[in-house]
Order: C-alpha cells, then sequence, then structure tokens
C-alpha cells in the first residue's frame, strides 16, 4: 500500500472515530440495535416518534414540536424545526392525535407564565433546533437545543422516565411543566400541580379527547433541589403558594447555579392515584443513575431484537428490518401499575394479578401481523394482552375495539378484538380463563352495536343503514369465521355451524358483474349507484372505510376458495387481482381518505386493508405471482430514509408486514394457523419461537434478480404447499429456499 494510501485509510478511520457519539452507548458497533434508526416512519404520513421508550413501555419521552396537525399526531415530524417541550406519553404511527401529556421543557431564563397553554407560536420556551444535533437509538434520545443553548438527553425503563439537561456554564438552571399543552385532538379539564419538597414535584392532569376519561397522575424527582418556583393557574398567577389547580396549570422551577449545570429528573406516572405513581417511581427509579437506566433499557431492546438474526451483506436491508421489528415491540404499553392496579373509562379501579395489563390497542391495525408476531415472539405477554382485554369486556360488556388510556374510542370497523383473541387461543396461549375468552369473542359478535343489528337482520349491512356498509360487512364476517373455529376447537358445535353459516355475509355484497364488493339495499337485490370503483370519500356517505372498491373488495380471509369460485375460478380471479396493481393509481373524489397512500395501482399498502392481498395469488395456483408482488412492495415501500414508511406505522402493523414478508412467510389469515410464503430477502434467518426452539429459514442464491421460488424444503424434505403451519414453526426446524430470476410455475400449486 502507498503512504498516500495509507494516509488516507488513517484520515478516514480519526474522521470516523471523531464523528461517533461516544455518549449514545457503550455497545459493541456490531450489536442489533445499531441498525435501529427511530427516525425512520418519522417523515411523510408515518407518525412515529424518535424518543426513547423501553420495549412495551408505559412511558415514551419524546420531543414534540408543538405543532396541530395530521402528520404530527406523535407530537413529531421530521419536516420541523421547533421543539416546544418533551411529552411523556406518546402514540406511535397512529392517524389520530392524543397524549403528549405532561410537557416538560429546560430553560435558562424567567419565562412568562402567562402564556402557557396557548399555540405555539405564543409559547415562551420553545426552541429551534437541527437535525444535525439529534441522535436517536432504541431507548435513548439527545438533542442539542438552538436556543437557549442546552443538551437534553432522555431514556427510560417500564416505569420511568428519565430527563437529563446539560446547561451553558453560568446560566440559571431552569425547567418548566406546563399541563396546559395538548396537540390536536387532546384538550386538559382539571389539573392539579404541586411542589410537595424542594426536590419532588406531583400532581395530575385529566383530558378529554380521542380518549375522553384520561386521567393522568404524576410525580417528578429532580436531583437537585428547587431553591424558587412560580406556578400559574388559568392565567393567574399564584405568588408565594406551592399548588395551583385550575383547567390549565403549569409552573417554572429554578436551581441554583453553584449547584451545577446539569440536572436530571425522573417522572413516574398512574392512570389511578399521585400515590402509585411514587410506588411506580419508587420501584423502578429511586437510586438508578441515568446511565445505568439508559444501558440497561439498551440492553433490553438488544435481547428482545436479537429473537431474529438474519444475513445478508446488505447492511440498509438490516436497518429496515430491525428498524422494523423495533417499531413492532413498542406499542401495545404497559397500562397497570406496580401494585396490579389500573383505571378503567367508567373510573372503577381494577387489578392485574399475576400479569400486566396493557392499552394502546389498535386492534383494526395489528391483528393483521403485529399480534400474529407478537404470539411467535412473545407468547406470554400475548396472554397478558388477552387477559387486559377480558377486563375491558368485564367493564363495558364486550371486547374493545381501539382502548386509549383505557379508554374505548370506537376507532375503526369490524370487532377485531375477537379475531385477536381466537388467534391467540387456536395457537395454544391460554394463560387466561378460556371459557370466559369464548363467552366474550360470542357475546360481542351476538351484540347490536356498531352495526351488527342489522348484520343479523339481513346477513349483511345495507348501505342505507350504515356508512361504511361493506368494509363493516366483511370484518363481521371474518370475525363470524374466528368465533367459528373457537367454537369448533372448544366442542360448541350448535355456535360452530350457526357463525359458520354468518360468515358467509361476504357473498351477498359481490357483484359479478363489476367484479367488486358492492354497498346492497335491504331488498337484497339493488346496488348502491352510481358505482365508481376509485372513488373515496373519507369515512362518511361511503360503502368503504379509509379507501375504495378496489382495496376492500379482497377482504374475504377466510374462505379464499368460496371467493375465488364467487369470481368464476382462478383464471378471472388471477386477471382481476393483476389489474389491482397495474391500474391507474388515480382516485376519484372531492374527500379523498389521506389513508390512501403507498399505491402500486389500486393497491394501497400505507393503509392495512391491503395487507394480505398480495398473498391471495398463492391460493389461486399462482404463487409467483405472489412472489413477484411481494417483493416489488418489500423494495418499493420501505427504506431507511425518514419516509421510508408508506403510511402510518399504526402501533406496529406497518412494520410487522415487512418483518413477516422479509423473512419469507406472512399470516394472511393470522386465526387460520397457516403462514404463506413469499419471497425472502435474507440469506438466512435464525428464529428463536420459543424457550429451546430455533426455526432456521434459508434462500439461497435470492437477490433482487433472484426473487422467485425454484423449490422449497422444510426439514429435509420436499414441500410442494405455499404454506407452512404455526404447529410447524413452533416446533422449530429449518425452511430451504431456491431462489432463481424465472418463475418455476409448477412449485406450490
Amino acid at each position: 500500500m502507498s503512504r498516500s494510501a495509507i494516509f488516507l485509510v488513517v484520515a478516514v478511520l480519526v474522521l470516523s472515530l471523531s464523528c461517533a457519539d461516544t455518549n449514545t452507548s457503550s455497545a459493541p458497533a456490531d450489536t442489533l440495535t445499531d441498525f435501529v434508526d427511530p427516525f425512520i416512519g418519522t417523515g411523510e404520513h408515518g407518525h412515529t416518534y424518535p424518543g426513547a421508550t423501553a420495549p412495551f413501555g408505559m412511558v415514551q419521552p419524546s420531543p414534540d414540536n408543538g405543532t396541530a396537525g395530521w402528520d404530527w399526531c406523535s407530537g413529531y415530524h421530521i419536516s420541523d424545526s421547533i421543539i416546544s417541550g418533551f411529552g411523556q406519553l406518546h402514540l406511535s404511527g397512529t392517524g389520530i392525535g392524543d397524549l403528549a401529556d405532561l410537557l416538560l421543557m429546560p430553560t435558562p431564563k424567567k419565562v412568562d407564565l402567562t402564556l402557557f397553554g396557548k399555540p405555539r407560536d405564543s409559547l415562551p420556551y420553545t426552541s429551534a433546533f437541527s437535525h444535525h444535533n439529534e441522535v436517536a437509538k432504541p431507548g435513548y434520545y439527545k438533542v442539542k437545543l438552538d436556543e437557549p443553548e442546552i443538551q437534553v438527553e432522555l431514556t427510560a425503563n417500564a416505569y420511568v422516565a428519565f430527563h437529563k439537561y446539560t446547561y451553558t456554564e453560568g446560566d440559571e438552571p431552569s425547567f418548566i411543566l406546563d399541563l396546559g399543552y395538548a396537540v390536536n385532538w387532546d384538550a386538559p379539564v382539571d389539573c392539579s400541580l404541586v411542589q410537595e419538597d424542594e426536590k419532588t414535584l406531583v400532581g395530575y392532569r385529566h383530558s378529554t379527547g380521542w380518549a375522553k376519561n384520561q386521567k393522568l397522575f404524576f410525580v417528578v424527582k429532580s436531583s437537585l433541589p428547587i431553591t424558587s418556583s412560580e406556578l400559574i393557574s388559568d392565567g393567574s398567577i399564584s405568588d408565594g403558594t406551592s399548588e395551583a389547580k385550575g383547567k390549565k396549570v403549569g409552573g417554572q422551577f429554578f436551581f441554583s447555579p453553584d449547584s451545577g449545570n446539569v440536572v436530571e429528573l425522573q417522572i413516574a406516572v398512574s392512570s389511578v392515584s399521585i400515590d402509585n405513581a411514587k410506588s411506580n417511581l419508587e420501584s423502578h427509579g429511586t437510586n438508578r443513575t441515568f446511565e445505568e437506566v439508559k444501558n440497561d433499557t439498551h440492553g433490553e431492546w438488544e435481547g428482545l431484537l436479537s429473537k431474529i438474526k438474519v444475513e445478508t451483506p446488505q447492511d440498509s436491508l438490516k436497518t429496515i428490518f430491525y428498524t422494523a421489528l423495533y417499531h413492532t415491540q413498542i406499542a401495545p404499553v404497559r397500562f397497570s401499575d406496580t401494585n396490579g392496579e389500573f383505571r378503567l373509562q367508567n373510573d372503577s379501579i381494577t387489578r392485574a394479578s399475576g400479569w400486566d395489563a396493557y392499552s394502546t390497542l389498535s386492534l383494526w391495525d395489528t391483528f393483521r401481523a403485529e399480534n400474529p408476531l407478537l404470539n411467535i415472539l412473545q407468547p406470554e405477554r400475548a396472554s397478558d394482552i388477552v387477559q387486559s382485554m377480558l377486563a375491558y369486556y368485564d367493564e363495558q360488556g364486550r371486547l374493545p375495539v381501539w382502548t386509549l388510556y383505557g379508554n374505548e374510542t370506537n376507532t375503526m370497523t369490524g370487532n377485531h378484538g375477537v379475531s385477536m383473541i381466537a388467534e391467540a387461543f387456536l395457537k395454544g396461549i391460554r394463560g387466561y380463563d378460556t371459557e370466559k375468552a369464548y363467552q366474550a369473542v360470542k357475546n360481542t359478535m351476538m351484540g347490536d352495536l356498531r352495526g351488527l343489528a342489522p348484520y343479523k337482520e339481513f346477513g349483511y349491512i345495507p348501505y342505507t343503514s350504515l356508512d361504511e356498509s361493506v368494509t363493516i360487512s366483511l370484518e363481521f364476517a371474518y370475525n363470524d369465521w374466528c368465533v367459528a373455529q373457537m367454537a369448533k376447537a372448544l366442542g360448541k358445535d350448535e355456535d360452530y355451524a350457526y357463525f359458520l353459516n354468518r360468515s358467509n355475509a361476504y357473498k351477498h355484497l359481490f357483484d359479478a358483474n363489476t367484479g367488486f364488493m358492492r354497498g346492497k339495499s335491504k331488498d337484497g337485490q339493488s346496488w348502491n349507484q352510481p358505482f365508481d370503483p376509485k372513488h373515496s370519500n373519507h369515512r362518511e356517505h361511503t360503502d368503504y372505510t379509509e379507501g375504495n372498491a378496489w382495496q376492500h373488495s379482497w377482504f374475504v380471509l377466510h374462505d379464499v376458495p368460496g371467493f375465488i369460485k364467487l369470481h368464476g375460478g382462478p383464471e378471472p380471479f388471477t386477471t382481476k387481482l393483476e389489474q389491482l396493481f397495474s391500474e391507474s393509481s388515480e382516485i376519484s373524489g372531492d374527500n379523498v381518505s389521506v389513508d390512501i397512500s403507498g399505491l402500486i395501482g389500486q393497491y394501497a399498502h400505507g393503509n392495512e386493508p391491503s395487507h394480505h392481498i398480495a398473498y391471495l395469488f398463492n391460493k389461486a395456483k399462482k404463487p409467483w405471482k405472489t412472489q413477484e408482488w411481494v417483493r416489488e412492495i418489500l423494495d418499493t415501500q420501505y427504506s431507511t430514509q425518514p419516509d421510508g414508511l408508506s403510511g402510518n406505522e399504526d402501533c406496529g402493523q406497518m412494520s410487522a408486514w415487512y418483518v413477516f414478508s422479509a423473512m419469507g412467510f406472512y399470516p394472511m389469515n393470522p386465526a387460520s394457523g397457516q403462514y404463506e410464503l413469499g419471497s425472502p430477502i435474507f440469506d438466512k434467518v435464525t428464529l428463536s419461537v420459543a424457550q429451546y426452539n430455533e426455526f432456521i429459514i434459508t434462500a439461497k442464491n435470492t437477490s433482487p434478480t433472484n426473487k422467485y421460488i425454484q423449490s422449497v424444503t422444510l426439514n429435509g424434505a420436499l414441500l410442494q404447499r405455499s404454506y407452512i403451519t404455526h404447529e410447524e414453526l413452533i416446533a422449530g426446524g429449518t425452511l430451504e429456499f431456491e431462489m432463481g430470476p424465472e418463475p418455476n410455475k409448477s412449485w406450490g400449486v
């Protein structure tokens, strides 16, 4: 090597070392967490946040821009350059803005408290920042605020958020706490803030929004004594008092400059009481340093990510994959306190004994792939999620639809608490009262709410009875099939026959003349007119939810052979299915749903109703078409950039699709116990499926060109079917793909 070449190598190494962030992690460079980029999804419509959280943690401290709008549903968007503060609760990738509760912000100057609770442009404590001065890793976030010059670091464990503020030497350290701060749908209704002693603040924030009865109790403990403070309540400054109460409450808390320029805060919350928040802090915060918690949470993330080890020469694929796997283990979030207590929406307090309760249940999204992934990787946690849903069932008499902070939001269509419980039960996850679980799924589907009354009367929902009638009817049909399978497994033959018959509801809505599922009138004969399969009208005066007929006419997960028969057989079915991907991407209408994104033809990967569609080719004897389109979606709808998600992350579902599909299989019908094979992108995957079992997937010759399956063996035996079963997966073994550049049209048919 020449002297100039040696100099160049040394210079590159020095530059790399100088640019490394030595404060973010002491872990070696080859750890899986190094491939995680929490900024993926913070652009476009991903709606993720970059802040710190432990896996499924109760708290999620993260920066909030303070901007209202759909793309700020998590509080943060990569296009923004202002930070208003750091809230402790956040939603990962949803389409509705809530939380961002308990906003804190460091500042070295006295601010005008009368401006608290105002829109961002009037807030006295905001700061500009540069994305070049941000670092985000699993369980850790850091940013340098431009004005004032303060470094903020965040970490968290399962129960406690940890803040670390490093002020400029000579400044007077202080921070603000603004309980009146709110984003989008959220609004405070009753708040309290009390300085209990020189290091402790306590209080509560009761709010309404998406969660109508959200009650947050908190404790904030500082590392340094608070030397002075000023509180405000509904615009009136409280002189000389340590307590403020009202609708919009806040305060500023000062430290002596002589105490140093670093302040650490520990924040614990509870849905039940201040005492419970204190217990959470005592159990998980007291005597813990910021660095200890950061390192422990890093280790916890490393352990969970290590349950799937992928091998590929392309680091970019590892970044997409492990960031996706990270996003699948953020929600649902822990909701019960260390003593097991948690609040229900009717203000009753219940207790989880021997299990942990969870909230943030985005079931319309997550039943498809997120919950199936947890059933493989974390069956004990999946069992606790079922227990949580049964607690919500006890309170409201039906299974949850979309639960946020213990509140039923009734957001989205169908009853997929039914689907999720049935799937867990059928896959052998039964750490709960199975008879009660069955009664919960049955009673939920025998109710009259949310369209069930006309559904039971007509066998489908007439479009004159309810908006989004086609989508709801199709989803109820799947829910019914799930109840039927659970009834069959429990030997409840009459229930099995009843719900299986009801699951044929999809047949009422299929229009053979157009090949679409359409809104039908009460007479059982006439269709909703006029009809344009590309037309979208977001959530009102429409037969489809967040989409159009092209995207919603394929939701028959449970009876694909019957569905194919309606189309006239495999050839016309696959011709129509291929047209979905090749049709023009024009969407018509004056109120087009913003959720229609990630378009390939009329296929919309940015929203969940499309996620199973590419795998339908398997059931129509053209599995090479599944391989072709799955690889197209993998290649075009995900990237390493902030806009690397083509739609809302939706509490892990968008990422779970990638995790499954990149490995080479997908739960098209989750409750069936079958995984459809697709087009694996990794040379090798080692999947920990049980305490001592591994399921190994190899894909010989896989590449962007070699995307077609040539042959498959399972544990050394040739596999001619286009799926594997849950039992085969959990037992451990080896699935070997031989990949090539041209379809093998004789395999899997």
